[in-house]
């Protein structure tokens, strides 16, 4: 009996055998066992996504969409005369102006600016069209606003802000004559003489904000006086 049985189960596994082969063959196309090899995966997989570097403090970050054409070299004043720049203080005229911008200030410094005088609170509007590259507090200039121009050539400086008018922001899109301020005496000015502190320079390659060639705002809108070149 026992032989009969062992008989029995080779024939049971033989025949298993066989219909795997015939299903093989009857079905092979199908049956195809896949020879590709995943690659393995990324080192970043599964870790979060690095941040976009910030810009480095104090560096402006603004860019006009569609530059003026650039001024030709060591003609500033010329090309900036051509803009036809609005004064930034509201109801002063060019023949008001004072040319003040050799004159020396704190420690001996040279001034590089104008200054216009006005009542406390007299608006002062952008001398061109721009973007404000930076709204900036600071203990020589008080309530301060930098400006460039649509070339990203110049910055044009306001100081001794009274306040900044309403909407006024980083990158904020500014218009010739548009409200930016008011004049007051924020920051070293006398509290008893009020005025427009005003500065233009031409920025370097950086397009630093807060450094540039200093150039004298009254040639821009008046000629030199019999004392000067």
């Amino acid at each position: 009996m026992a032989a009969v049985s062992m008989l029995l189960r080779r024939a049971a596994l033989g025949g298993c055998a066989l219909l795997i082969i015939a299903a093989a063959v009857k079905f092979g196309s199908g049956m195809q066992t896949s020879t590709e090899v995943l690659p393995p995966a990324p080192p970043w997989q599964g870790q979060p996504a690095a941040q976009p570097s910030r810009p480095a403090p104090g560096v402006a970050v603004v860019q006009n969409d569609a530059p003026s054409p650039v001024p030709p070299a060591g003609d500033d004043i010329s090309w900036l005369r051509s803009r036809a720049l609005t004064l930034p203080v509201q109801g002063i005229g060019a023949s008001q102006l004072s040319d003040t911008y050799s004159q020396a200030r704190a420690a001996g410094a040279p001034h590089e600016a104008i200054d216009i005088m006005a009542a406390r609170g007299t608006p002062v509007v952008a001398a061109e069209d721009g973007l404000v590259a930076k709204l900036f507090l600071s203990k020589p200039g008080g309530i301060t606003l930098y400006q460039f121009d649509p070339s990203n050539q110049y910055a044009y400086y306001y100081a001794h802000l009274d306040r900044y008018a309403d909407g006024i922001v980083e990158g904020a899109r500014l218009h010739k004559g548009q409200l930016i301020g008011y004049v007051g005496s924020t920051g070293n000015a006398s509290p008893d003489a009020p005025h427009l502190h005003f500065a233009i320079f031409r920025l370097g390659p950086e397009r630093q904000w807060w450094r540039g060639t200093p150039l004298n705002p009254y040639l821009v809108w008046r000629d030199p006086g019999p004392d000067r070149p």
